[in-house]
């Protein structure tokens, strides 16, 4: 396991005796978080700051910067039915329970357990649904797929081990960044599913190296098998479970309702290619909690769809709180995929090391799609390279004459490719050791960001330097700059401090309208 994902599994408490404090975490972890304690000047008294996986206790407040974690359930913005699910979610009660060592004689010996978890699941489906444990050991397997009222435990020791081979996954017609076609059905799957859990403290091993050597030579045929993938269903959980080594996104819950995930471990290595953590995608009411995810891409990814999705639904109602995000590129994502539309996202009480972005909106003309009441509040962040970043231009880097309508600085017409961006809300924040900028806001020409409100933020520039952060052609030269901003209005920074920037704290042209 990455060693900085021993951190989830832990009872963390900021305490005045460092020791004591790093007590069953790995070094590099603890060190780290013990220099970001001073740098918050917590008090000498104990404060707990997160339990491990799912317990309902919240982060509490902080009283030397000002109520940086809320003790709180943050179920607000979910609809009724909803929190009545969610609360009332108990997925290991009644049913039928079996153990998937029953099937072993359909294991091959132990070499191959897919036909055993065929056997099973059929077993289970043929009476409603159930259980079906997974206990300690090593269980070499193709693509599991789930059906209604199912729960797969995977146990603590266990550990799903996925085949490095395309033939175990087999063709169906899925989406892949927007696009409908055929893809590899993902290592756990169900579709048009209700009432569907997997659980446990066991392991989902996806074993993504084959993969991502297949991408690096260009041989790749088909779109790469997604770790866990849920599509058009209802009532799914996720909980407890480590997950590693994706071969391209974790967790993609697509076109759901009423999705749980909380208490995960997500790790995939830095240099693997396009392995979000969790990716809503057209979903509706989702919780993500108490989860540690670092990976190679964005930690969290909400999406919606692009031009070219023949069904393109809202991702709505999403709340996001008590995480910890590590060296992704960035934490939580709205984008690049959202002709959909995004609305209602509270983003709450979370912790950031090391990722490149911070809370990123990524999208550009040809998009169309509304994102609009963002709620995002008491974040801690450390060496983000620019903890928010709001980018209407998002493209490649290169200014080509077939793509001038993407990176153009002159306005267009409005229509239903113009995208919009409205009603965002920061609050209590504190970030240290950005290189780039303390925020970047690019809107449209012809559709300005309307209405970005800040208050209680405080970002420290650090040392280093980024060459061009802003992912878009032409992008301004960001080092230790400040608050970048360019066609937005209705803003409100006056509960803003910037220390350590080279020149202004806001850099601003006749395009920004401030309140």
């Amino acid at each position: 396991m990455h060693p900085l994902c021993i951190a989830r599994m832990c009872q963390l408490e900021i305490i005045s005796d460092k020791s004591s404090f790093c007590k069953g975490l790995s070094h590099l972890f603890c060190r780290k978080i013990c220099d970001f304690a001073a740098f918050l000047r917590l008090a000498p008294s104990r404060r707990r700051i997160s339990p491990i996986r799912g317990s309902g206790i919240r982060m509490k407040t902080c009283q030397s910067f000002g109520a940086i974690f809320v003790a709180k359930k943050c179920l607000k913005g979910l609809s009724l039915r909803a929190q009545t699910w969610y609360n009332e979610a108990n997925p290991l009660d009644g049913g039928n329970v079996m153990n998937i060592r029953e099937y072993a004689a359909y294991s091959c010996g132990g070499a191959d357990w897919t036909q055993a978890f065929i056997h099973a699941i059929d077993d289970l489906r043929a009476q409603g649904g159930g259980v079906l444990t997974v206990p300690a050991g090593d269980y070499p397997t193709g693509s599991i797929r789930l059906y209604d009222n199912m729960t797969l435990e995977v146990q603590s020791g266990a550990r799903l081990a996925f085949h490095q081979d395309d033939k175990a996954y087999p063709l169906i017609l899925g989406e892949y960044q927007g696009d409908v076609l055929m893809v590899h059905q993902s290592c756990i799957y169900a579709q048009d599913a209700r009432n569907i859990t997997v659980t446990g403290y066991g392991t989902l091993d996806g074993q993504g190296e084959y993969w991502w050597e297949k991408v690096a030579k260009d041989d790749l045929p088909h779109p790469r098998p997604h770790l866990v993938c849920f599509h058009r269903c209802e009532h799914v959980v996720l909980e407890n479970l480590t997950l590693i080594n994706s071969p391209v996104w974790t967790v993609h819950p697509l076109r759901c309702r009423n999705v749980v995930c909380r208490g995960l471990n997500i790790c995939n290595p830095y240099h693997s290619p396009n392995t979000d953590g969790i990716d809503p995608d057209g979903c509706q009411d989702v919780r993500i909690s108490d989860c540690t995810i670092d990976v190679g891409d964005d930690c969290i990814a909400i999406k919606s769809g692009t031009e070219l999705t023949p069904a393109r639904d809202c991702s709505e109602r999403i709340i996001i709180t008590n995480c910890h995000f590590i060296c992704g590129h960035g934490g939580v994502v709205l984008g690049s995929e959202m002709s959909g539309g995004v609305r209602n996202v509270v983003v709450s009480s979370c912790v950031f090391y090391g990722t490149d972005r911070g809370i990123r909106l990524k999208t550009r003309r040809g998009r169309g799609g509304v994102v609009e009441g963002v709620q995002i509040s008491n974040l801690v962040m450390e060496n983000v390279v620019c903890p928010f970043v709001f980018n209407m231009y998002y493209g490649g880097r290169v200014a080509k004459p077939e793509e001038k309508y993407y990176w153009d600085k002159e306005p267009h017409p409005v229509d239903e490719r113009t995208p919009q961006l409205k009603d965002v809300f920061i609050t209590g924040v504190r970030a240290r050791g950005c290189t780039a900028a303390a925020a970047f806001f690019y809107g449209l020409p012809e559709m300005p960001v309307q209405g970005i409100t800040m208050k209680d933020v405080i970002v420290e520039m650090g040392d280093g330097y980024v060459e061009e952060a802003g992912m878009m052609a032409n992008s301004p030269d960001l080092r230790r700059a400040g608050i970048y901003m360019r066609n937005a209005v209705n803003v409100d920074l006056r509960g803003v401090e910037v220390h350590g920037a080279e020149g202004d704290w806001l850099v601003a042209d006749d395009s920004v309208k401030l309140v």
